[in-house]
């Protein structure tokens, strides 16, 4: 298949993927075994010719009313246990919110040597069949696969250290 200048809409395992590994990721250890979020995704995967980067069009239910402005500070003010352990690899900023209606962009955000373990998100609006809708953006190496893994290494040892554990 031909991707440049071009989109291909399909990508074979992708969607099942995003459907059935986001509630685990979200969800939590009970014992020995993950108790999934119960949450409801519904994913559509196209390839979009880019240098680095994955975007994402999200949109979402909230349980209780939410204010544009209150969502946005929530994404500000989301820190996680990276940050608090101050790992290396953690960015100083993991979500990185965009006032600009043309942003996020891989190429500007993704990209950004300042913020490669960030993720952008931008465009934050109402959705007139949900609640609110937004893109966001986060380099796929760097961030992904990579600084991902990485990361979490860091997190497991940290962790260790701070229970008196030892890291797997």
């Amino acid at each position: 298949m031909e991707s440049v200048a071009n989109v291909i809409p399909w990508i074979e395992g992708e969607e099942d993927k995003i459907e059935t590994e986001t509630p685990k990721i979200l969800g939590r250890l009970a014992g020995d075994s993950v108790e999934a979020h119960p949450m409801r995704i519904s994913a559509q995967v196209s390839r979009v010719s880019v240098v680095q980067g994955h975007t994402e069009m999200v949109s979402v239910e909230f349980a209780e009313r939410a204010s544009v402005e209150q969502i946005a500070e929530a994404f500000r003010e989301f820190s996680g246990a990276a940050r608090a352990f101050r790992l290396p690899s953690a960015p100083a900023t993991p979500i990185v919110v965009h006032e600009e209606q043309d942003r996020p962009q891989p190429r500007l955000d993704a990209e950004s040597a300042q913020q490669l373990m960030s993720v952008h998100v931008g465009r934050l609006r109402k959705c007139s069949v949900l609640d609110w809708k937004f893109v966001l953006v986060g380099h796929n190496i760097v961030r992904g696969a990579a600084g991902a893994a990485i990361l979490n290494a860091e997190l497991i040892v940290a962790r260790a250290l701070t229970s008196g554990g030892q890291a797997a």
